[in-house]
């Protein structure tokens, strides 16, 4: 009789229907979307996920405004959440404490790794400084012309 005494556990990949289901132990509620995919949601924070390949893809993870997701936008003066229909309202301190919690229990409910600089705090989704307008157009209109 042989027997193994190095013997490794398979690694186990669940399934899109299995991370969902841990979402929702983790106090998540989830809802689904068109097109095959779930939001996520907790308090005002809220995250659309579809599953590519195997492995479960987020969108900007950001502050429920209405049926859209406002996405952070850091504009140098000030942080704000915008949707993609062009909704804004500014990103007050909870808002950011709560976005920041939100994504770092999504990420281990989800079983998906951490990174050091994203664990700091919040990480703005887009970065839109007054001083850097029209930048890439080319020589910016004058006040005077």
């Amino acid at each position: 009789m042989k027997r193994m005494f190095f013997r490794r556990e398979q690694p186990k990949n669940p399934t899109f229907a299995d991370r969902i289901e841990s979402l929702r132990k983790a106090g998540f509620t989830t809802t689904p979307q068109t097109g095959g995919a779930v939001r996520a949601s907790r308090a005002n924070c809220a995250v659309d996920l579809k599953e590519e390949n195997g492995t479960v893809h987020a969108s900007v993870a950001g502050m429920a405004m209405g049926s859209e997701i406002g996405a952070l936008v850091d504009g140098g003066f000030q942080k704000f959440f915008r949707t993609p229909s062009g909704k804004d309202r500014p990103a007050l301190a909870g808002d950011l404490q709560a976005l920041h919690e939100f994504e770092e229990d999504l990420k281990e409910a989800l079983g998906q790794e951490s990174y050091y600089n994203q664990s700091l705090g919040t990480v703005s989704t887009f970065y839109l400084y007054d001083r850097v307008k029209d930048r890439d157009r080319g020589v910016p209109k004058r006040v005077w012309e």
